[in-house]
């Protein structure tokens, strides 16, 4: 039973994605890149970092991080990781597009987790380089606990530019998706 909440926080994830990038997308990009103080500065900012630091964990989950590389859109060349502020994608319409795919890739790996796994060790290195080894689960709660972070921050800035995202809570999703009482 370790597994199946895990499957759940990605649908989580992708819901409020859906939800914000909805409400980011009847904004202007002056407003959505106006900086309000946040952490990441402005809320294309914070969506941004959101995308960046969900690749890096998708590649060190999977073993695979050239699969999970940020890529040029016209290009198609890889986007060098230069900093966890680093913007992406600078149009607003490609930074919806690249986290889309991110989500559809987020709840495909959730969905192969095992208890065993969870379980099990796992060895990545920081962006700085520095090495851990911990239990899985706690490298995925991590993973799914920085989500929620940045999305509340993200909605606090959609609060001060003028939009209500409503309610953001992981219950109100399962009640929707008919799993909550």
């Amino acid at each position: 039973m370790l597994a199946a909440p895990y499957a759940s926080l990605a649908r989580y994830n992708t819901w409020m994605n859906n939800k914000l990038y909805a409400l980011a997308a009847e904004l202007s990009e002056g407003e959505r890149k106006r900086d309000l103080g946040a952490f990441f500065g402005s809320l294309h900012g914070t969506l941004g970092h959101l995308l960046l630091a969900d690749r890096i964990w998708l590649g060190r989950f999977t073993g695979d991080a050239p699969r999970f590389v940020s890529r040029d859109r016209s290009t198609g060349e890889p986007i060098a990781v230069m900093s966890l502020s680093q913007q992406l994608y600078p149009r607003f319409e490609d930074l919806h597009v690249e986290r889309q795919k991110t989500d559809v890739d987020i709840q495909t790996w959730a969905d192969t987790l095992t208890d065993a796994a969870l379980e099990g060790s796992f060895r990545y290195a920081n962006t700085s380089g520095q090495s851990f080894e911990q239990p899985l689960w706690i490298a995925v709660t991590h993973f799914f606990n920085h989500q929620t972070h940045h999305r509340g921050q993200a909605t606090t800035l959609l609060f001060q530019l003028g939009r209500d995202p409503k309610t953001t809570d992981f219950v109100a999703m399962m009640r929707e998706l008919g799993r909550a009482g």
